[in-house]
């Protein structure tokens, strides 16, 4: 697995969203209810080179997670990011919280951000694409900045590993309980054995 070279995403109100950029930006983008500090935060790829033959010749890439860094400390846990309303307890032991993607995309993005990104890419989706799949964008390679040029306001949008699903969010703490990240799972990487979701 490769860790890619970051790209940055702004966060006004330290109000953390993740969704698919195609479907899930609008009025009812839902935070997580960790927060953060307002900043700028680097967005960093995992992505995960498939090989096959005898000499192992790649022939695939896929992003197998998009990780929102906040702090250095080191991450002493992770657990499941939610939003309001959603709880650990009603999930069962293989269950889990996140979003749903449509459009082979996900991306993180300031919650406040939602609705006025929404309405330009409802009125111009390809701005969109142009920024995933423009000459010095692979959409697997880096992640991909959207701008709205008239207030400023940014999503950072990724492949999400192997297309549509339904992918959980992690939240990372240290052991002061300092938010140190935020990690979105596109299960390319087999997890055998994993036990419930806040472990």
């Amino acid at each position: 697995m490769t860790a890619l070279p970051e790209t940055a995403l702004v966060l006004p109100s330290g109000k953390v969203a993740a969704c698919d950029p195609f479907i899930g930006l609008g009025d009812d983008l839902e935070p997580f209810t960790a927060e953060v500090d307002p900043g700028t935060y680097p967005v960093v790829l995992s992505v995960v080179e498939i090989a096959r033959g005898e000499v192992r010749e790649v022939v695939d890439e896929r992003v197998a997670a998009a990780w929102l860094q906040m702090s250095d400390k080191l991450t002493a846990k992770w657990t499941l990011a939610l939003s309001d309303g959603q709880a650990l307890d009603d999930l069962g032991d293989t269950e889990f919280f996140g979003y749903g993607v449509d459009a082979g995309t996900g991306c993180f993005v300031d919650a406040t951000a939602g609705a006025p990104l929404g309405d330009l890419l409802a009125e111009d989706y390809e701005l969109l694409e142009a920024a995933l799949f423009g000459e010095e964008n692979s959409m697997v390679r880096a992640p991909a900045v959207l701008t709205d040029p008239e207030n400023g306001h940014s999503l950072v949008a990724f492949s999400s590993g192997w297309g549509d699903g339904h992918y959980p969010t992690w939240v990372g703490r240290s052991v002061d309980g300092t938010v140190t990240g935020f990690v979105t799972e596109f299960f390319v990487v087999p997890q055998p054995g994993r036990g419930s979701v806040d472990e």
